[in-house]
């Protein structure tokens, strides 16, 4: 696959009455769609299936072009023929999760019962609700075990967690830049970027769906987490002190550095692409997940038959590299295959979208051994 090819969304409705999805907090949900995006070709015994989960404000669309957008999707440069994760070899599946606001059901989706969008009235969910309603499209595609499940941030964590629901079906994952639970700092963030959204007074409790959006929360919402996914370094080398449109500060509170202007754009843009709902569900999902809630780390692990790669980032703060350390050392009590890398970068949280080549040789090499011992 190349960067010039177009492909198309897809959308799989299940969880129709009486056979809802029941989530994890005993709240039933239906019906339910995902929208999801494939690239390259299922094989004749369906065993090259590779099943990618995107991050927080990611969605379905992760490589190729739509006809009416001129930027490809999210993790283009790892997925295409000859790419890390190779189409002449693999199917990729990538879908949208549940609670998102890109075509599956989500906040923003139209409540059957009302005729309304849900708003607040969207069930609360969790990572194991999204993982569980993509195994419903799995099985959909007639497929019985993936040869992988990979992705980075939120995406790590679905990985993590399929590997540990589901170990009868899944071959390999490939963690990057992820962790297990949340620490009270990584909640505080989240909880200060939602009360962003929550504070503007467009935002209407919910219901601003045909009125105006609650911009300048989502927006500042939006600043406070691209700084947490760039590092000093980056930021030191992208931006320093430059002045943006002048030779000297104005001595007021117009934006005199170029890292303000920036944050600002990256504000404004994400209001015109993301639901802020969507956010709101999605953070809080992250921060709920822990997956020694019921056990310990060590016992987590104690079924897993995975093998896996994780990776991470000397200069990711957000997810630092400790916290993907402390997955390995529980795996290999339970003498789980467990490959860890940690790769020297200055991109911080960003990397494993934009440290493109040292992911690829790894991914790469780890995939052929896994499809060579299928």
């Amino acid at each position: 696959m190349s960067n010039s090819q177009f492909v198309e969304t897809q959308y799989f409705t299940f969880a129709q009455a009486p056979n809802e999805l029941v989530l994890k907090s005993g709240v039933k949900l239906g019906p339910v769609t995902l929208a999801y995006e494939t690239y390259g070709k299922l094989n004749a015994d369906k065993s090259n299936a590779i099943l990618i989960f995107h991050a927080l404000t990611g969605d379905a669309h992760a490589a190729g072009l739509h006809k009416d957008a001129k930027n490809p999707g999210w993790w283009d440069p790892m997925i295409g023929a000859g790419r890390a994760f190779d189409t002449d070899k693999y199917l990729i599946i990538c879908a949208n999760v549940l609670g998102g606001c890109k075509g599956s059901t989500g906040p923003s989706s139209i409540n059957a019962a009302t005729g309304k969008p849900y708003g607040l009235n969207f069930p609360v969910i969790t990572i194991e609700d999204m993982v569980v309603s993509q195994k419903h499209l799995i099985d959909h595609l007639g497929i019985k075990k993936l040869l992988a499940a990979a992705g980075g941030s939120m995406g790590g964590l679905m990985a993590l967690e399929w590997s540990v629901r589901f170990p009868d079906t899944l071959q390999s994952a490939i963690l990057i830049a992820t962790n297990y639970k949340h620490t009270a700092q990584q909640i505080a963030l989240h909880e200060v970027a939602r009360q962003a959204i929550m504070s503007d007074p467009n935002w209407n409790k919910g219901d601003y769906y045909g009125r105006e959006l609650p911009a300048q929360g989502m927006s500042v919402s939006r600043m406070i987490g691209h700084i947490t996914y760039m590092s000093e370094r980056s930021m030191e080398e992208k931006f320093g002190r430059k002045l943006q449109g002048k030779e000297k500060v104005g001595y007021d509170f117009s934006h005199d550095f170029e890292v303000e202007s920036y944050l600002k754009y990256r504000g404004a843009s994400f209001v015109q692409r993301f639901d802020a709902n969507s956010y709101l569900y999605l953070s809080k999902a992250l921060d709920y997940f822990d997956l020694s809630e019921d056990t310990d780390l060590v016992g987590a692990f104690k079924k897993v038959n995975t093998k896996f790669l994780i990776i991470t980032f000397t200069s990711d703060w957000l997810y630092p590299s400790y916290q993907s350390k402390d997955i390995v050392k529980a795996m290999k009590a339970n003498d789980v295959d467990v490959s860890f890398i940690e790769i020297e970068t200055s991109y911080g949280h960003d990397s494993f979208l934009v440290e493109i080549d040292g992911q690829s040789k790894l991914v790469s090499h780890f995939l052929n051994n896994i499809a060579k011992k299928a």
